[in-house]
């Protein structure tokens, strides 16, 4: 009968080239393990016995071959612990090294990014021991691919009181983050004929470059002061849209256009997409309600937790018009089955007890006195720049004088000092002659780094 190590504790693939010997195979097997990294500094590895039963040698045989790493500096053998790597012994480098100015940002303003030292780790905690001593055993299996019902229920509460939306559990669909919630949108209206998508001018550029993996053509919605135009919604079956801070220029959607926006669509059929990626988040006055409350049967809601708690976590939703319920759901259950249950049964409670509203209002006062202090900063020591689209949300965008220095100029002196910036131009679809800037995510750095990241951003303005 073949013996059974299963339970013979820590797993490691080994594959001995015994010419030479079978110590020495195993040598030289564990001295590349260790130098590739697959075995790294503080690992343990499986005692003499268990290897030794695994690979069909002697233990006199791996003993043998651990005393010759660790007397060579690899291993480190400590009483009552086992044998580990030794904290020393460091992989070696793989591919070419990296040319300066490509590793990790000094200092990190890019946009699109909440401060992640403020995600609320205690709550999130307590909300997790809550669900994990509560949850049916269900829970933990494939399920509606709408998504967990407590995390629906608790949605269609929070976006009636929060934000205006006329949410019912069952027209919600919970996703992995707004990238698929467009993605299967795109997907859903390509099936049933749509050909084009108004997206606004300038736009998010990723999220353009989703909508055309699914063959859509891309018609411009030009922005201005007053939010997107209604014009060119006639020549697209469906429209996405940031009415409460429209990315990247921080304009708020004028009630004129929001009103034209909704008719032309009752008018037409279209489908417009309402992205409010941080429609929580205005500071001068009371949050502007989604443009969905005026137009549920014709507008779909999309939300997410990225910005108001981490993108790590991947939980985003849509609510829908009734009559793209059953096609989302479905695209939804053939893309990945289900978003991980655990997640959004943490967010129901958390929404349930209310921590979130209060984790919300925390970070709405913390990234007001941010944008304050990335406005008062750049008035006094850089008065040439003009900086718009403030009044709400998680970025400025800081528009260059005609006549100084360019983008291009300015990431190159920027990249001298370990900033991390993004360009306005990346945002248009043709960049030819536009207004020259740059989109600051004032939430990105952590709390300690946010003053170095503004005097950093000041000297190279």
């Amino acid at each position: 009968m073949p013996k059974d190590w299963s339970g013979s504790g820590v797993d490691l693939h080994l594959d001995p080239d015994t010419a030479g010997g079978r110590r020495t195979g195993l040598e030289r097997a564990l001295r590349a393990a260790i130098r590739t990294g697959r075995l790294a500094p503080g690992d343990t590895v499986p005692s003499t016995r268990a290897l030794a039963a695994q690979l069909r040698l002697s233990r006199g045989t791996v003993t043998a071959a651990y005393d010759q790493l660790a007397a060579e500096g690899y291993l480190t053998t400590v009483p009552g612990s086992g044998t580990r790597v030794a904290e020393t012994a460091q992989p070696a480098p793989t591919g070419p090294p990296s040319p300066p100015g490509t590793g990790e940002p000094v200092h990190d303003l890019l946009p699109g990014r909440p401060d992640l030292s403020a995600f609320p780790a205690r709550a999130w905690l307590r909300s997790t021991r809550r669900v994990l001593a509560a949850a049916p055993p269900e829970a933990y299996a494939l399920g509606d691919p709408r998504g967990r019902p407590e995390l629906r229920a608790a949605l269609a509460g929070y976006l009636g009181r929060a934000r205006g939306v006329h949410a019912d559990p069952d027209r919600i669909v919970i996703t992995s983050g707004y990238a698929q919630s467009l993605g299967l949108l795109a997907e859903v209206l390509a099936g049933s004929g749509t050909t084009a998508i108004a997206m606004e001018e300038p736009g998010h550029p990723f999220h353009r470059e989703v909508v055309r993996r699914h063959c859509l053509k891309i018609v411009p919605l030009p922005v201005d002061d007053l939010g997107a135009r209604a014009g060119p919604l006639g020549r697209a079956g469906a429209a996405v849209l940031t009415p409460a801070h429209q990315y990247p220029t921080g304009a708020t959607l004028h009630p004129d256009r929001r009103r034209a926006l909704t008719a032309r669509a009752r008018a037409t059929g279209a489908t417009i997409i309402e992205d409010d990626y941080d429609g929580e988040f205005r500071y001068d006055r009371h949050p502007v309600g989604a443009l969905q409350g005026t137009a549920p049967g014709h507008v779909v809601y999309a939300g997410t937790a990225s910005k108001t708690l981490a993108p790590a976590l991947r939980l985003a939703w849509l609510v829908l018009p009734a009559h793209l319920v059953e096609p989302v759901a479905e695209a939804k259950r053939l893309a990945d089955a289900h978003t991980q249950s655990l997640g959004q049964l943490v967010l129901a409670d958390l929404i349930g007890t209310h921590a979130y509203d209060r984790h919300v209002r925390a970070s709405r006062l913390r990234y007001r006195r941010r944008r304050d202090l990335l406005a008062g900063t750049l008035r006094d020591r850089v008065p040439h720049v003009r900086v718009q689209g403030i009044a709400a949300g998680l970025h400025a965008l800081v528009l260059l004088p005609d006549g100084g220095p360019g983008e291009a100029a300015i990431l190159e002196r920027a990249a001298t000092r370990g900033l991390a910036l993004m360009p306005l131009r990346d945002h248009w679809q043709n960049p030819s002659g536009r207004p020259q800037g740059f989109v600051i995510g004032y939430s990105t750095p952590l709390a300690a780094a946010y003053r170095p990241a503004l005097d950093a951003l000041c000297s190279v303005l």
